[in-house]
């Protein structure tokens, strides 16, 4: 792997961890469309830490005010939001344990086409259907409790972390802004811990420092790129540009299938 390679898989690292695009998807369709080598469990670790970074440095203000406020005035605002964040991240932690062993069986070109589709049409119905009045801090614990079970579908390639959890939170009512935020701030210790769970396996594995450093760095900094530019663009404007881009790209995705 050339070290422009491993930029490039930073940038779509960076760039589908956030925004509701699913980085899997893309990271799986890379390879299989341009006839690289799987980069292996050297490059997740090094990706995943890259947008951990980026997430836990992007909200770092938030995070020492939240997680202050959770463990000594649990009842206020921000310690409530402390607790909904620890519940919402219960599922998604536990569930990728136990499926990671099986996460090979979806990596099928096809079958991301049709997530990637179907998903963007979800993502577009949620938005549009949804109510639009809670705030992150009204999410509560039901709300918190279904958004963390949506996550766990986000282990299918196509589905996205961001596009489900988004989806989830429009159709329980919250604002766009809203949903995108508490997203951001309940994957950082979903990404961290996925990251540090297969560190692991760097057990006695040879790792090449230049590609590894260029890609989590090229990851941190694409990726807290695009979490401001997300939270800026759902100000005024909704997931239909990230319904239309799913859809077009599932379709392509499905026809090369077929031609090949």
């Amino acid at each position: 792997m050339s070290i422009l390679q491993a930029i490039i898989y930073g940038i779509v690292q960076g760039i589908g961890e956030f925004l509701p695009i699913s980085s899997t998807a893309h990271l799986v369709l890379l390879p299989w469309l341009f006839g690289w080598k799987d980069p292996g469990v050297v490059f997740d670790v090094a990706l995943h830490l890259g947008t951990a970074i980026a997430v836990i440095l992007f909200f770092i203000r938030d995070w020492i005010r939240i997680i202050g406020a959770g463990l000594t005035k649990p009842k206020t605002q921000d310690g409530k939001l402390f607790w909904s964040l620890v519940l919402a991240t219960i599922p998604g932690g536990l569930f990728g344990v136990l499926l990671d062993k099986h996460m090979e069986n979806f990596r099928n070109a096809a079958l991301i086409g049709v997530m990637l589709i179907v998903m963007g049409i979800i993502l577009y119905l949620a938005d549009k259907y949804g109510n639009k009045t809670v705030n992150i801090t009204e999410t509560g614990i039901k709300r918190s409790i279904i958004i963390g079970i949506a996550q766990v579908f986000a282990v299918i390639p196509g589905i996205s972390r961001s596009g489900i959890t988004m989806s989830a939170g429009r159709l329980l009512g919250m604002t766009r802004e809203s949903i995108a935020r508490f997203t951001f701030l309940m994957s950082a210790p979903i990404i961290l811990g996925d990251a540090l769970y297969h560190a692991k396996d760097l057990v006695n594995t040879s790792i090449d420092k230049a590609h590894f450093f260029a890609a989590m760095i090229t990851a941190a900094v694409v990726g807290a790129l695009s979490i401001k530019f997300l939270l800026d663009y759902l100000k005024s404007k909704g997931f239909g540009i990230f319904t239309i881009y799913r859809c077009i790209l599932g379709v392509l995705v499905i026809v090369a299938c077929f031609l090949r």
